[in-house]
C-alpha cells in the first residue's frame, strides 16, 4: 500500500510561531520519524510532500497523493489560538472507511502521547482533506503557544511519541506486519578463529613491561603472557 505523509506548512509559510518554536520544523521531525517507522512493516511505499523547508500550495500537497493513487494521506500539524491538547480532522463528508481510519489512528495517538486533553474526532472542509481522492486524516498535535503543550513539544522523546502513536494507529487501522528479524548468520569456522601476533619474548618480565608501555603509547592493547 502506498501512504503519503504531509508535514504542514513550510518555507516562506512557517505556520503558527510561539515559545521560540515554529510549527513548520515540528511537522517535518514528526513526518520524519513516522515515514522511519512505517519502513519496518511489510508491503507499505511511504511518500513525503516535502523533505526540507519548501512551501508547498495546498493543491499540490493533495496532488502528490492523487497522482501517486496513494491508500492513505496523513497531514501533520501543530495547533495555536489558545487551546490544549490533540484532535484529528476528516472531510466534512467522509466514507465508512475514512471513519473507521480515524477512530483507530487518533485512539493509538492519544495512548501514545499520554496525559494529554483529547479534543475529540472532528470533520473539516481542509483543502488537503478535500481535494485528496483517497481516505485522509489531518492531525493537530498540541498548541504551540500553549506554554505547557509547547515544553512538551521541545522534547525530542515526545515527537516520537507523536511519530509512534501515528504509527501504530495505520498499522492497526490497515493490518500491517511488521518485517521478519533478519536471522544472524551462522559464523563459519574460519570466522571463528581469532589470531594473535607476538611481538616479543623475554627472559625478564621487566622487558617484556617495558615494551607493553611503549605498545601502550602508540595506541595498542598489549599483554603480557
Amino acid at each position: 500500500m502506498k501512504i503519503v505523509l504531509d508535514a504542514g506548512h513550510g518555507g516562506t509559510d512557517p505556520g503558527a510561531v510561539a515559545n521560540g518554536l515554529k510549527e513548520k520544523d515540528l511537522t517535518l521531525a514528526i513526518v520524519k520519524h513516522i515515514h522511519r517507522m512505517l519502513t519496518e512493516y511489510e508491503g507499505v511505499e511511504v511518500f513525503l510532500t516535502r523533505v526540507d523547508d519548501r512551501f508547498l500550495e495546498l493543491e499540490e500537497r493533495a496532488a502528490i497523493a492523487n497522482k501517486l493513487n496513494a491508500d492513505y494521506f496523513v497531514s501533520v500539524h501543530i495547533n495555536s489560538g489558545g487551546g490544549t491538547g490533540f484532535e484529528s480532522f476528516i472531510f466534512n463528508n467522509p466514507d465508512a472507511k475514512t471513519i473507521a481510519y480515524q477512530n483507530v489512528i487518533h485512539s493509538e495517538i492519544m495512548r501514545a502521547i499520554g496525559n494529554v486533553k483529547d479534543r475529540g474526532k472532528k470533520r473539516a472542509n481542509y483543502a488537503v482533506l478535500r481535494k485528496t481522492k483517497m481516505p485522509a486524516i489531518l492531525t493537530e498535535n498540541l498548541f504551540i503557544d500553549n506554554p505547557n503543550d509547547a515544553a512538551k513539544l521541545k522534547s525530542e522523546q515526545f515527537l516520537l511519541q507523536i511519530a509512534y502513536g501515528h504509527v501504530e494507529g495505520i498499522a492497526k487501522a490497515f493490518g500491517l506486519k511488521k518485517k521478519a528479524e533478519p536471522q544472524p548468520k551462522e559464523k563459519t569456522t574460519q570466522e571463528k578463529k581469532l589470531y594473535r601476533v607476538q611481538v616479543g619474548a623475554f627472559s625478564d618480565r621487566k622487558n617484556a613491561e617495558r615494551l607493553v608501555e611503549e605498545l601502550k603509547k602508540k595506541g595498542y592493547s598489549a599483554v603480557i603472557v
